[in-house]
């Protein structure tokens, strides 16, 4: 068995988010207690005055696009007119003065208004602050598990990039300890996820608005959820279930954006869009009325075998190795199946099977993990987070960017590539300039890595010319990179 200052170093960099120069002072010997101490909600939760929420968050994108609106309407008007007619408030040659308009344009809204980055950056920054304030920091690796397994993506637009943190922390923090199927139907009803999958756009062929404007489903929110939410490929879905899970889903929107329905920012069921009658989906027939079809086919798949078997063998993969444990994987699925999808008792599993503390760092950091552990390790300022932000960019993790719906890779394949590994360089010597005449960097890797630390990059640190040059190599170190 592995002595405890080992057990300290798998634990915290594997199931948590790095070290810090006082972190084994502060965590004590035993990290697996440590760790296991911070599966409670309160861990994963973001609180913080001035965050927006996701009724604030569409009432700014409505009034951009209200602004920019108006802003075409007096071009136009403007284009009409021609380049010879009288300027606005004049009259031509001869003519009698008109009547005031009934009707003037509205004032145009204050150019110096919210911006959507600015809303953006404020989630930014709570987020990176909540992750550094974290004492070993497993409920925040948990969070982003869910965060990247449930991914939406800015390039989708204005609404998206508006509702990213408040998505984030509404629909998934709350849930991450608590049972599967209440985080499933928190993602899947958050606005956030219902414009990301076009659920808005899907309309039932037989319901009364689609009689009306001849339009059809939309089969993405049901595909997503079957393929990468729940069952996993393979699960025993096929098409014929995609289908009728998607009949099941139409009516499923938002509030402010159909049915003319006041208020913004929450689920609606719009019964006009509904596909009347029952829908059959993995052999069993659904009757039930409007939203409840959808609801109860969500729990259905929340507590479907598959659903189990998926998840086990994907967290196993991300926290532990590429190849996971099958006797870890096992384990996951019988709890997930025993306690009707408890995450809490989920995490407890992952954290104190054997097989999770065996395994050798093989593990690549993500980006946002590795951004976040350089910061620990150094105790470095998180003020610049445009920033911060932008190092994300450049070493191919964007925040809420993911490339597909299926999230970000976390596979050595996908994160050792040449490309990726020299932005890990560029970041790690920006940031060791500012930081290197603070301490000495052969002291903060003792510090950080305690028995991880090879003999290689003991000296490859104690020979640095310099000491940016020296925490550089610090952080770019295989047993920094890996966990």
């Amino acid at each position: 068995m592995a002595r405890p200052e080992r057990l300290f170093q798998i634990g915290i960099q594997r199931f948590g988010l790095g070290a810090g120069p006082a972190s084994r002072a502060r965590l004590g010997p035993d990290i697996r207690a440590a760790l296991l101490d911070e599966i409670r909600p309160e861990h994963a939760l973001i609180r913080g005055e001035g965050l927006p929420t996701t009724a604030r968050g569409i009432q700014i994108v409505t009034q951009i696009e209200d602004k920019r609106r108006m802003e075409r309407a007096a071009k136009r008007q403007v284009a009409q007119q021609g380049p010879d007619s009288p300027a606005m408030g004049e009259s031509a040659p001869g003519a009698r003065a008109a009547d005031p308009p009934t009707n003037p344009p509205p004032a145009m809204p204050d150019p110096e208004g919210v911006r959507l980055r600015d809303v953006l950056l404020v989630d930014v920054k709570a987020r990176i602050d909540h992750g550094l304030a974290a004492p070993a920091g497993f409920a925040e690796r948990w969070v982003l598990f869910w965060s990247n397994h449930f991914c939406i993506a800015l390039r989708r637009g204005p609404f998206v990039q508006a509702l990213a943190g408040p998505y984030e922390r509404e629909a998934i923090r709350p849930h991450v300890f608590g049972r599967f199927v209440d985080l499933l139907v928190a993602v899947e009803t958050h606005p956030a996820m219902l414009h990301y999958l076009d659920q808005r756009q899907s309309i039932g062929p037989n319901s009364p608005a689609g009689q009306r404007r001849q339009r059809g489903l939309n089969e993405n929110l049901a595909r997503e959820i079957l393929e990468l939410h729940t069952l996993g490929v393979g699960g025993g879905y096929a098409q014929a279930d995609v289908t009728a899970f998607a009949r099941a889903l139409t009516g499923w929107s938002i509030t402010g954006f159909e049915e003319n329905i006041d208020g913004y920012g929450a689920f609606v069921f719009a019964p006009n869009r509904h596909e009347p009658g029952p829908q059959e989906v993995l052999g069993r027939i659904y009757r039930q009325e409007g939203q409840e079809k959808g609801l109860a086919i969500l729990r259905d798949l929340a507590r479907h075998p598959s659903t189990a078997r998926f998840l086990a063998t994907k967290l196993a993969r991300h926290f532990v190795a590429d190849s996971p444990p099958p006797a870890l994987v096992d384990a996951l699925e019988a709890e997930f199946r025993k306690t009707d999808g408890d995450l809490a008792a989920l995490a407890r599993v992952l954290l104190t099977h054997p097989a999770s503390f065996q395994a050798s760092p093989a593990k690549i950091r993500t980006p946002y993990e590795f951004l976040l552990a350089s910061l620990r390790a150094t105790e470095a300022p998180a003020d610049r987070v445009p920033a911060l932000a932008n190092a994300l960019n450049l070493m191919g993790q964007p925040l809420w960017n993911p490339p597909g719906p299926n999230g970000f890779p976390d596979d050595e394949a996908s994160l050792v590539a040449p490309k990726a590994m020299k932005t890990r360089l560029e970041f790690a010597l920006q940031m060791a300039r500012p930081l290197g005449g603070r301490f000495d960097p052969r002291d903060l890797a003792e510090a950080v890595l305690g028995e991880g630390l090879s003999a290689e990059t003991r000296q490859a640190v104690a020979r640095a010319e310099t000491r940016p040059q020296g925490l550089a190599l610090l952080l770019m170190a295989p047993e920094f990179q890996r966990r």
